[in-house]
């Protein structure tokens, strides 16, 4: 934060972590991160973290500068690309092999897909007991288009053991120690999703070069997952014959309960499961709540909708608090894992004060849920529906 204040904070360590400065909550100057738009909402600044408003969502497709930030670590700087390579081993890998960036982009077909990403504690800030963490309300979601190659294609061209279990990524992000032996973070997914089509090793957002914060010049992208999984700054990946046990692999990181718990439980480790697929959600991207409209006219609503690995099948409305719900129209994605569009017109019967809620429903019939779902204790996986504000005047 003290990038943003634009001074030291004096005895920030007793700061309590997720609090935002007092001096921010009514400082109007805008915010400033080299390639983001000024209206994104910043949690932290050590690292930056950093989430998008609903209503710079709209586009069909997420802009660079709209993308939500989730950094754990430091990101490398005086990036060489010339220098930049990314080797592959593990007990599981039949070879080690180090391509550079021009390997990966000459000798792999490319290939663009828009892909969904979400941050495992998007809606953090509504579970109680309060969790731990950036306190993310609804932003920290995204569909940009990314080029880059098939992992699998990558993967195979190492060779893959038959006792391969899962992949495991490793960043040139420091540490916030700046101990330089000290991992950031080193997350993976089970082969399976691995070998997936849509699953990338990516260098480009847009068509352009990925974002610093984003994680230039190389990343991975998996689609549906949460977005811990898509390691940026890439520059190792390991073929592991067992559960990938690097940093914020195990105890409450990206875990939730195997089991409902009731709030505030303490829940042993091996009670703990790896977050995989995220759950079905819906976000309201037009109008922006607090919108005011004369009595008589229709509101046009818009928004997106997604679910992990599966598709949206349907995504209704309410104007009365969850007592009856009308459908909208709902788009289908532009390819496997990018999120749907979805839009509807609503007449409301008199003058007063309405709240607009939205609620999808996945592939396999599963429902978001009208309030904030099973507590856990890192508030992972809140996929309430979504709610604005209307005034009818």
């Amino acid at each position: 934060m003290s990038t943003v204040l634009g001074a030291k904070i004096v005895y920030a360590d007793h700061m309590p972590a997720g609090l935002i400065p007092a001096a921010l909550t009514e400082n109007t100057a805008p915010f400033a991160l080299e390639g983001k738009h000024p209206e994104l909402v910043v949690l932290n600044d050590r690292p930056w973290n950093v989430e998008t408003p609903p209503h710079l969502l709209d586009d069909p497709v997420t802009a660079a500068e709209t993308l939500f930030v989730r950094n754990n670590g430091i990101p490398p700087k005086n990036i060489d690309l010339s220098q930049w390579t990314l080797t592959i081993e593990g007990e599981s890998a039949q070879k080690k092999k180090v391509y550079t960036l021009e390997d990966l982009k000459s000798k792999f077909k490319n290939y663009t897909y828009q892909l969904t990403i979400e941050c495992g504690g998007n809606g953090r800030n509504e579970f109680n007991p309060p969790a731990k963490g950036n306190q993310w309300t609804t932003g920290a979601v995204g569909c940009p288009e990314w080029t880059g190659v098939k992992l699998k294609d990558v993967l195979k061209d190492v060779g893959i053991k038959d006792d391969a279990v899962y992949i495991g990524y490793y960043g040139q992000d420091t540490h916030l120690s700046n101990d330089p032996e000290k991992v950031v973070i080193s997350r993976g997914v089970p082969m399976h999703k691995a070998l997936e089509d849509e699953s990338l090793i990516a260098w480009a957002l847009n068509g352009k070069d990925l974002p610093l914060m984003n994680g230039y010049p190389l990343r991975l992208v998996f689609g549906g997952w949460p977005a811990s999984t898509s390691g940026k700054w890439l520059s190792r990946i390991v073929i592991r014959n067992q559960v990938h046990d690097g940093p914020k692999m195990g105890g409450d990181s990206y875990r939730v309960p195997c089991k409902p718990v009731a709030p505030g439980t303490k829940v042993p480790e091996e009670e703990m499961c790896i977050i995989e697929s995220m759950p079905v959600k819906s976000l309201i991207t037009y109008p922006k709540t607090g919108a005011r409209i004369d009595e008589g006219q229709p509101l046009a609503i818009r928004g997106h909708a997604w679910a992990g690995d599966l598709s949206v099948q349907a995504v209704d409305y309410s104007i009365d608090f969850g007592a009856s719900w009308k459908s909208c129209k709902l788009q289908a994605p532009k390819n496997r894992l990018a999120w749907q569009h979805w839009q509807a017109e609503i007449d409301f019967p008199e003058k007063g004060y309405y709240e607009v809620w939205a609620r999808a429903k996945d592939s396999e019939g599963k429902m978001q849920p009208m309030l904030v779902p099973g507590w856990n204790p890192k508030g992972y996986l809140n996929n309430a529906c979504h709610r604005i504000a209307v005034m009818v005047v």
